[in-house]
């Protein structure tokens, strides 16, 4: 206790701290330590302290949460679709991130400064600015992918094969990479420890030029224009479709309480439908006209009262796979808003305080950076359901097996199921009535004059 009242334990921490980084593979040259500045003078010890717990939480939580990722997606058959390829790499990319380049930055903040030479210094942020790239690749491909799909499904099956599935992916990553090697080598600017930022980053080179402003441009925001057309295309699509489709058929939610608690309920079907409702079914025998010319009431105590295309099961599961699909759809939407909300502290700050007035700001900022390598697993644990069964399967080992994408079972799995109007369906309309009272049965009538909009009545 004497020894931190006097400061003589602060002097000894120090000795101890300075011959650290000489240590293990890592060990730095005679000219390498001194090249580094002490961050300490102007960053306070209470904020790197804070910046470092906060990295290593983040660091072991990237880790875990992206491998039970990978690890669920190659294992669990209700997530494997072309998506989940893309989310694959992206997870991969993040990984990478957490691994390498995580644990250096940790350092940096308890250390205060660099402290492993210029090597370590140029292939970390060689890493770190590839896996940022290959992040937001995937994620534009993800978005062009939910494009293709949902706008022009016909040429869906050929695009998305295994063999393109994998070059999409190998060409994110050779892009990403392949695009810095003039940087790396210090043709066009350099990577190094920028004393200003108390961080390595892309410096000027010996002419004085720098790469970071075409890398902002190609690697961001084209990517993030490209995103943002292709969900303007996907919603105008969706709305489209749906006015299209969806202009005549109300929706009850199922979890409507105020259905559940009638055992008889009323439907009014139109007088175009009446011929298609089988007369000795359960909901045409109580039957009575209304005084509205426009439509017929009937009494019924059936569960639900269908309006669908001809072949009513298998638009039921079109139905069903364009939900989850339409969902997946908004969860890139979110990993893409928490990316772009991630990286504009780090970029604002560097924008507007150049001189590191607010240390403070910066180190948010990086934190925030750090941040985007966690928060995916998170964003799929809360916007997707066969994402968290997923999970479940990996943590309580169940048994599962290994699956592939795209190819021709991808084509057959989502065949007509697309939004697009060549290929869409009139969508599933189901009613409830009542509670589950009898085993299931239907009646269709083929002698519709209407036979596109015929009327199942199911018991269920």
């Amino acid at each position: 206790m004497d020894e931190l009242l006097n400061g003589t334990f602060d002097e000894r921490w120090s000795n101890v701290t300075s011959v650290l980084p000489t240590i293990g593979p890592f060990a730095e040259t005679e000219n390498d330590s001194n090249d580094f500045p002490d961050e300490t003078s102007r960053f306070s010890r209470p904020l790197l302290t804070f910046a470092a717990v906060t990295t290593i939480t983040i660091m072991v939580t990237g880790i875990l949460g992206n491998l039970l990722t990978i690890v669920a997606l190659l294992r669990c058959p209700k997530v494997r679709n072309v998506a989940a390829a893309f989310i694959i790499s992206l997870c991969i990319a993040d990984c990478l991130f957490c691994i390498i380049v995580l644990p250096f930055n940790a350092a940096r903040f308890i250390q205060g400064t660099w402290n492993h030479g210029d090597t370590l210094c140029t292939l970390i942020t060689f890493i770190q600015y590839g896996s940022v790239g290959v992040s937001l690749l995937c994620i534009t491909m993800i978005s062009i992918n939910r494009y293709i799909m949902i706008a022009h499904y016909s040429i869906y099956p050929k695009v998305y094969k295994t063999s393109w599935i994998m070059v999409m992916i190998i060409a994110c990553w050779l892009f990403s990479y392949g695009f810095q090697l003039p940087t790396l080598f210090g043709v066009w600017g350099k990577f190094g420890y920028n004393p200003q930022l108390g961080t390595c980053s892309i410096l000027p080179d010996d002419e004085g030029r720098t790469s970071k402003t075409a890398m902002f441009i190609i690697a961001f925001i084209i990517p993030c224009i490209i995103i943002v057309i292709c969900y303007s295309r996907i919603f105008c699509v969706v709305h489209n479709y749906n006015l299209t489709n969806l202009a005549h058929v109300t929706f009850i939610p199922r979890s409507d309480k105020r259905m559940k608690n009638h055992s008889k309920s009323q439907c009014n079907i139109p007088n175009n439908l009446r011929s298609a409702v089988d007369p000795a079914s359960p909901l045409s025998a109580g039957s009575s006209s209304s005084a509205n010319n426009n439509s017929i009431s009937y009494t019924a105590s059936s569960s639900a009262v269908k309006v669908a295309g001809t072949r009513t099961a298998a638009d039921t599961r079109d139905a069903k796979a364009r939900r989850n699909e339409w969902r997946i759809t908004k969860m890139v939407l979110a990993i893409f808003l928490s990316f772009v909300c991630c990286y504009l502290p780090i970029t604002i700050s560097k924008i507007v305080d150049k001189n590191v007035a607010y240390p403070a700001l910066h180190i948010i900022g990086y934190i925030m950076l750090y941040l985007s390598a966690c928060m995916n697993p998170i964003i799929y644990v809360i916007m997707n359901k066969q994402y968290r069964q997923a999970y479940k399967t990996v943590i309580f080992c169940k048994p599962s097996r290994l699956l592939g994408f795209g190819g021709s079972s991808v084509g057959e799995k989502w065949k007509d199921i697309g939004y697009s109007y060549n290929h869409s369906r009139t969508m599933v309309s189901q009613v409830s009535i009542a509670e589950p009272e009898s085993p299931p049965s239907s009646r269709l009538r083929q002698d519709s004059p209407h036979p596109q909009h015929l009327v199942a009545i199911q018991d269920s």
